[in-house]
């Protein structure tokens, strides 16, 4: 695969745009992150923290990291430290990076809610809170663990950044160009903007996926089922095979916004389900050709 000397914004001469980079949470996202910087030569070194002993070797074991360090270490050491961890730990995470801190080093995360994270980062790093910009890539897949990495996961994704009033200009652009380098689209919003249009369209489809998934299990004749269920069905539930300790962190962090979905769908669910009840072939034909035609405008320009 060849790049255009673009995807090396803010590096000077073709020199990688930062000395050491530790990843906490060397999964799909963390591990595709470091294999991307990797691909690149963005980072000299690339180290990974994380709870998990075994995940940690076997990303070192695929080339995806150099060194496995704590979390002290990785504030220590580390330019740009991206947290690629379930959203509810993240106030543990910068509470044991905040003593060994330096001055200069930057915070992202990867958390698909921003409100609470923010909320979080202000509460264990205090006066130190400009040092974290927020962040989120749109991008994923139901794999996970070190394994599934993909170097090419942010080619032409979204990422959203949530910068905080703390956050200097050059601390903000200094992520962008990271981002920008491996390939992604970086978008800038509001903590609270994000966390609302992520409920509808990322949050409240798995929360629906896994619902379902759930309603066929719970059926007497599920094996059968199951036998006969086709690309229709294997499309609908892909997204319930994700990890359920993230997304229950995810729903339970943005419950409000995932709640006021839930209520918008079940009115829509409603009006079909009554069309349907009536027997009113005209109004159902209303209501799936605007989906239908929505669905192929969209035609899939990020993918979650």
């Amino acid at each position: 695969m060849t790049h255009s000397s673009s995807d090396l914004q803010g590096s000077a001469a073709g020199q990688p745009l930062l000395d050491t980079v530790a990843i906490v949470g060397v999964g799909l996202i963390g591990g595709s992150f470091a294999a991307a910087l990797r691909r690149r030569g963005l980072a000299k070194r690339i180290v990974g923290a994380g709870r998990s002993r075994a995940t940690l070797m076997q990303a070192k074991q695929l080339g995806l990291i150099d060194e496995i360090v704590s979390l002290p270490e990785a504030a220590q050491q580390a330019d740009l430290i991206l947290l690629a961890a379930p959203v509810g730990a993240m106030i543990n995470l910068f509470e044991q990076l905040l003593p060994t801190l330096r001055a200069d080093t930057l915070i992202t995360d990867a958390g698909s809610t921003k409100e609470d994270v923010v909320a979080a980062a202000r509460q264990a790093l205090g006066d130190r809170v400009g040092q974290f910009v927020p962040g989120h890539p749109i991008a994923g897949a139901e794999a996970s663990g070190p394994q599934a990495a993909q170097a090419d996961l942010y080619e032409g994704r979204v990422v959203v950044l949530t910068p905080l009033p703390e956050n200097s200009p050059p601390q903000r652009e200094r992520l962008e160009n990271v981002w920008r380098a491996v390939g992604a689209r970086v978008v800038l919003m509001s903590a609270q903007a994000h966390d609302r249009a992520l409920a509808s369209v990322s949050h409240v489809p798995h929360f629906l996926s896994s619902v379902y998934m759930h309603q066929v299990l719970a059926s007497e004749d599920a094996d059968s089922r199951l036998s006969l269920a086709g690309t229709g069905f294997r499309d609908f539930t892909r997204i319930a095979a994700g990890s359920a300790e993230m997304w229950r962190d995810i729903f339970l962090a943005n419950r409000d916004a995932v709640l006021a979905e839930l209520a918008l769908v079940r009115a829509n669910l409603e009006q079909a389900e009554s069309a349907l009840r009536e027997q009113d072939g005209q109004s159902l034909l209303q209501f799936l050709e605007r989906a239908a035609v929505a669905r192929r405008l969209w035609g899939g320009r990020s993918q979650s």
